[in-house]
């Protein structure tokens, strides 16, 4: 089964998210947080820093994790288990780098639960605890 690593990149009361490029396999054209496949040999951690890197240009410097789902719609895209990261501390200014996501925005936690086509529902079970911590 596949796992994968999501940051949500919390600062001052906001959250940023991506919005995922319409030729994604996956969640096409939906906002989604930054993150990735674990590749073989590297831990969740690893896999988190890395993504991060290659798709924001930043170095998360704190990180907790916060919660792992198993891939709402299995039939769609796999069996997979997601594992969700609060990421409070990075060095650099995140920016679009590849070719994954169209748009980057920071979402008060009114906006980000408002939003209809984020890639997985469940984030809103998230949004209020991670700005509660921040």
């Amino acid at each position: 089964m596949r796992r994968t690593a999501g940051a949500f990149f919390v600062k001052e009361g906001r959250l940023l998210l991506a919005r995922r490029a319409a030729h994604k396999a996956t969640y096409p054209d939906c906002w989604d947080i930054p993150g990735g496949h674990v590749e073989p040999g590297e831990t969740v951690e690893q896999a988190l820093v890395r993504e991060a890197m290659e798709e924001l240009g930043v170095t998360p410097l704190q990180f907790e994790e916060v919660g792992i789902f198993a891939e709402p719609l299995p039939e769609q895209y796999g069996e997979a288990r997601h594992h969700f990261f609060a990421v409070t501390e990075w060095r650099g200014e995140p920016s679009l780098t590849g070719d994954e996501h169209t748009e980057l925005r920071w979402f008060t936690l009114d906006e980000a639960c408002a939003l209809e086509d984020l890639a997985m529902p469940r984030y809103r079970e998230l949004f209020a605890t991670l700005l509660a911590q921040s």
